[in-house]
C-alpha cells in the first residue's frame, strides 16, 4: 500500500490536504510513468472526487467541472471518469451509480467499500482485509474468483457518535 494515502481516511481524523495531496502526486507520477495524459479536465475530476471521502455522481462532478469552465455536457465527466476508473485513480461504486478516489493508486487491489447510509462518506478497504475470507469460501465451494466488488451499507463512526 502506498504509505501516504490511508485508504479508510474517511473514517478517520487525518490531515485532509495531505491525503489529497499525496493521492494527486501519486496519480501523476503513474501517469507519467504509463505514459498517459493527465489532462486538466481529467485532474480536476479526481481533484473533485478527492475533495470529499465520498461516492459522487458523474452529474455531481459535471456541476462542479462547469463551475471551473470545462464544460456541461455529460460526456466531459464521463469520459475524465471512465479513464481515471480505467487506469486506476477511481473506483465505480456500482450500488451508488457513482464514483470515489482511489486512495491507492498504483497498487494492485479489489478493495470492499464501507459506505455510511446517513451522510455518504465512503472507505475504502484494502482487499486483504476481505479477499482472504473470500478465497476461502470460494475454495469450499470450488470456485474460481476473477473479480472482487464488496460494498457495505451501514453507519460510520462520526454519524454513530452524532446519533448518539
Amino acid at each position: 500500500m502506498h504509505s501516504a494515502s490511508n485508504p479508510a481516511a474517511a473514517f478517520r481524523s487525518h490531515d485532509h490536504e495531505d491525503c489529497l495531496g499525496s493521492v494527486l502526486n501519486r496519480a501523476d507520477t503513474l501517469s507519467r510513468e504509463a505514459g498517459i495524459r493527465m489532462t486538466p479536465v481529467r485532474r480536476r475530476t479526481l481533484e473533485i472526487l478527492l475533495e470529499e471521502h465520498r461516492a459522487l455522481g458523474a452529474y455531481e462532478v459535471l456541476e462542479r467541472l462547469a463551475k471551473h469552465g470545462f464544460g456541461s455536457q455529460p460526456p466531459v465527466a464521463y469520459r475524465a471518469l471512465e479513464f481515471l476508473v480505467e487506469h486506476g485513480f477511481a473506483h465505480k461504486i456500482r450500488r451508488l451509480n457513482a464514483f470515489a478516489a482511489c486512495m491507492q493508486p498504483g497498487e494492485a487491489h479489489a478493495p470492499a467499500f464501507f459506505i455510511c447510509d446517513a451522510c455518504g462518506a465512503v472507505a475504502e478497504v484494502p482487499e486483504e482485509d476481505v479477499r482472504d475470507a473470500l478465497e476461502v469460501a470460494a475454495d469450499r465451494l470450488g470456485f474460481r474468483m476473477s473479480r472482487v466488488n464488496v460494498e457495505v451499507l451501514g453507519t460510520c463512526p462520526a454519524c454513530i457518535a452524532e446519533a448518539a
